[in-house]
């Protein structure tokens, strides 16, 4: 067969994976229907982020009164360090063909598990909540602006419930019909985003100086605290980025694979660069709109952007709120089929989506928690930092080598297994992770939303995020040094950094039926 004839064959076989409802689970991906690459990883993972949710991340800066130039450095600097967070993360999807929740238990026990799951669970509850408020917003902002659109809580539900339909019916469809979007959102909504060089051109002052200058008391808690909320942006796919990689054959080298992962987020520079920029232009000439105690970058957004561009800022709007709210609500059902393997994976999306759509209503209309989830979502990512540092250090310990039928042995409700530890905990990743996230939570300083009891130790500097990361860090070594791990965990080469223990390891046993 000809080159052109298989390229023609597995363009068919594609087609026919984009109409059919995804049927896998948590269980390993079979080899021959692993046929993703590198490159799908990057469209779904910056197709996610490249969205007006990251827009809002790019302006904090500003509100935090920095100058246009001192938050650039701090975005950049957030986005490399997040990046190089996450991209190790995306190595247990093709080594073990499951998600990084199910890959947990080689670290954490078979049911020690659960802790990636409900981070995950509750991170992608959260992110589709604030990406279908924020492109609910600007699409009947715009709309109102454009031709008139009543500017009601009717529209907002409505705009609200068509985004969150949409996206209940992409991912019950899958990862195959995910990918699709995301191919098509990613180039979309670039395209629009540099289109917004035209259209804020004029009033774009890169000189704008800000409120806070070098040598200011608040200059260092400005720019740290800044970087801090843009390096949350990368690692708040941790949890479920393995809920894509999983479709990557094991075969594809380690470093392109890393490469995608940090890619994806340093793409982001882009949505980050728009808000910054934006929000700079919001500043000097719509100040009311970045007022810190009450800020509206959607409403300034479109306060100070020329008419013809009401149209792009609508369709940014429909596009980013598909990408994000698919790759959040994806996992969502994913890991609510592994902790609750009796629903199937298309079961636990649509139960998940409904109530993630219910959740979004009340929490607009009913109990305006918009404030809360963002305040949440930053709490789960400063729980999940610690736990993404553990995946890390356990996957340098073992070489990289994981024993992929028992990381299923929650999932097939069988007991044992090398990854069976005490009754089915690893109270080494668990302890470590546990201490590293509660001090961390302590350091969170969010004024006027949650301030930890130690978020005032640094001069008011949010340091949550640092101290959680070296914490899980230093401490998950020293447990592993002082109570060694079976040498069996390790596989052929042994262990690395750490030393093992000739402890028994139980064999696997079947459920009793």
């Amino acid at each position: 067969m000809t080159s052109s004839a298989c390229w023609r064959s597995r363009r068919r076989h594609e087609q026919r994976l984009l109409t059919e409802i995804e049927t896998y689970g948590v269980e390993r991906i079979p080899d021959a229907d692993r046929t993703a690459r590198p490159v799908d990883l990057f469209r779904v993972a910056f197709g996610g982020a490249n969205t007006f949710a990251t827009c809002v991340l790019g302006a904090f800066p500003i509100l935090f009164g920095l100058s246009f130039w001192h938050g650039l450095a701090a975005s950049v600097l957030g986005l490399v360090a997040g990046a190089l967070i996450l991209a190790p993360l995306s190595l247990f999807g093709p080594l073990n063909g499951t998600n990084n929740a199910v890959s947990s238990s080689a670290h954490l026990g078979v049911h020690g598990r659960v802790v990636g799951s409900f981070l995950s669970l509750l991170t992608a509850i959260a992110f589709f909540s604030i990406s279908v408020w924020s492109s609910g917003d600007a699409l009947v902002g715009g709309a109102h602006r454009l031709v008139g659109l009543p500017d009601t809580d009717f529209s907002y539900g409505v705009a609200y419930g068509i985004f969150a339909v949409l996206v209940l019916v992409v991912c019950v469809y899958g990862f195959r019909f995910m990918l699709f979007v995301n191919k098509i959102a990613v180039a979309a909504a670039s395209l629009l985003f540099v289109l917004g060089v035209f259209a804020f051109a004029g009033d774009f002052d890169p000189s704008y100086a800000g409120a806070v200058k070098p040598g200011d008391a608040l200059f260092w808690p400005s720019f740290i605290g800044a970087a801090l909320i843009v390096l949350s942006n990368p690692v708040s796919f941790g949890a479920f980025l393995g809920d894509w990689s999983r479709y990557i054959p094991a075969s594809t080298p380690r470093g392109r694979v890393m490469a995608a992962a940090f890619l994806s987020q340093a793409a982001t520079i882009l949505p980050f660069f728009f808000g910054l920029a934006t929000a700079s232009i919001i500043a000097a000439k719509a100040a009311e709109y970045v007022d810190p105690a009450a800020p509206n970058y959607v409403g300034g957004l479109l306060a100070v952007s020329p008419g013809w561009y009401f149209v792009p800022v609508c369709l940014i709007a429909l596009i980013g709120g598909m990408s994000t709210g698919t790759t959040s609500l994806y996992g969502t059902g994913l890991d609510f089929s592994s902790v609750f393997p009796r629903f199937s994976r298309v079961q636990a999306t649509v139960f998940i989506g409904t109530l993630s759509i219910v959740f979004i209503f009340i929490g607009r209309f009913a109990a305006n928690l918009t404030q809360s989830i963002s305040t949440f979502a930053t709490l789960i990512i400063t729980c999940t930092a610690p736990w993404m540092v553990i995946m890390m250090l356990g996957y340098v310990t073992r070489r990289g080598w994981y024993d992929p039928e028992a990381l299923q042995v929650f999932n097939r409700r069988q007991r044992g297994g090398r990854y069976w530890f005490t009754h089915g905990w690893n109270w080494r990743g668990l302890s470590a992770w546990l201490v590293s996230a509660g001090l961390a939570l302590m350091f969170v300083n969010l004024p006027g939303q949650f301030v930890g009891p130690l978020g005032n130790l640094a001069s008011g500097i949010d340091i949550s995020l640092p101290v959680g990361l070296a914490v899980a860090g230093l401490l998950y070594l020293a447990l592993l040094a002082l109570f060694p791990e079976p040498r069996e965990v390790y596989g052929p080469d042994g262990p690395r950094l750490v030393r093992s223990a000739d402890t028994p390891v139980l064999p696997i046993v079947e459920p009793v039926t």
